[in-house]
């Protein structure tokens, strides 16, 4: 392919010089002739030396035009090589990089030193080789971190099953209890993965209409209510005045009880969690902010991937299976709206939802 492009510019480029030549130099011949023509006619009887003159004149001139043409033309060879090599290069070095990008290596990134729609396309295929280096990576870990989520209550129930059949452990209440932990634990895990399934999935759809977002939020806290008694964390609720938000009741209280779930995970025993709502003129944005360990730099940017934790809460008794909030992202973004994190003292996620006309 390298061959063809480069091929195609030279003739393009050579032709279309050797065209404009050939035009130039038959319309300077013809009018030089008809000129001189014009002229003998016109002066009458010429001595036979005028007329060997013109002879020799337009001989004269037909060999300086034809080693001009020659000259030209093999000028025209040597430049459409230069131009048709300063086009190409680029485009062959884009069509190899993303060769190498289909192939895998993600890290390529093209180089070039013009200022042109060129260099816009260069830049427009690094910024894709960084993105699908990040999803690869988040990819990569997809498997792992689903046999992960699997693998631990399973070697769990597995060592429990061995000790109550080899007589090893009584079956008593309490590890039963961990038993039925661990089922729940796989059952939940398996409803958040058919979660995003149904959402990725082209029948999807809302229930929207027009509710009372104080309301949705309101219920979300009662949902939440025991978990954040049970562990001593203060809940509260800054209401703003009334808005009404078109959106789908049920989808929308199940993004926010994912995300006082998150808050509550991250922030220890006497802390609190703060729900607030800002109108934003066509918009409404609701703030959960708490006073947990906070989130890093760099987690902030993949924390609504699924199956994302950042690294201080990869204990399963506080880190969640990671795809929380991935679902929240989802519906969120089914709404027309958005969903992003800050950090600061603790963690804040934000929602950003249209109000209702």
């Amino acid at each position: 392919m390298k061959k063809t492009l480069y091929t195609k510019l030279v003739f393009l480029f050579v032709f279309m010089g050797i065209l404009l030549l050939t035009l130039t130099m038959l319309t300077l011949l013809i009018s030089i002739h008809y000129h001189m023509s014009l002229y003998v006619q016109q002066a009458g009887t010429i001595p036979s030396n005028i007329i060997k003159l013109n002879h020799h004149l337009e001989e004269a001139l037909l060999q300086t035009t034809l080693w001009t043409f020659i000259i030209s033309v093999f000028l025209a060879i040597f430049l459409g090589l230069r131009i048709a090599k300063q086009i190409s290069r680029p485009l062959i070095q884009m069509k190899e990089s993303a060769e190498l990008m289909r192939r895998g290596s993600w890290d390529i990134r093209i180089q070039t030193n013009t200022d042109d729609e060129l260099n816009d396309l260069a830049s427009s295929l690094n910024h894709l080789a960084a993105q699908l280096q990040i999803q690869e990576g988040l990819r990569s870990t997809l498997s792992e971190d689903i046999a992960h989520e699997l693998r631990t209550p399973l070697t769990t129930l597995k060592s429990h099953m061995q000790a109550f059949q080899d007589g090893i452990w009584e079956p008593t209440p309490k590890r039963i209890y961990s038993c039925y932990e661990e089922v729940e634990r796989l059952i939940k895990l398996v409803a958040d993965l058919e979660k995003l399934n149904e959402m990725d999935s082209p029948e999807f759809s809302l229930n929207l209409k027009k509710e009372k977002l104080n309301e949705v939020i309101v219920k979300s806290m009662e949902v939440m209510g025991a978990a954040f008694v049970e562990k001593q964390v203060n809940l509260k609720f800054k209401a703003a005045e009334q808005i009404v938000v078109n959106v789908d009741r049920d989808r929308m209280l199940q993004v926010m009880i994912n995300v006082l779930s998150n808050a509550l995970h991250y922030t220890p025993t006497g802390g609190s969690v703060c729900i607030e709502v800002f109108r934003e003129k066509e918009n409404v944005r609701i703030q959960v902010q708490d006073s947990g360990i906070g989130i890093s730099e760099q987690d902030l940017l993949y924390i609504f991937e699924r199956f994302y934790r950042g690294d201080q809460s990869r204990n399963r008794k506080t880190g969640g299976s990671g795809i929380g909030l991935a679902i929240c992202r989802k519906l969120v973004v089914a709404h027309n709206g958005e969903i992003w994190a800050t950090s600061k003292q603790g963690a804040e996620i934000y929602i950003r939802l249209p109000v209702s006309s």
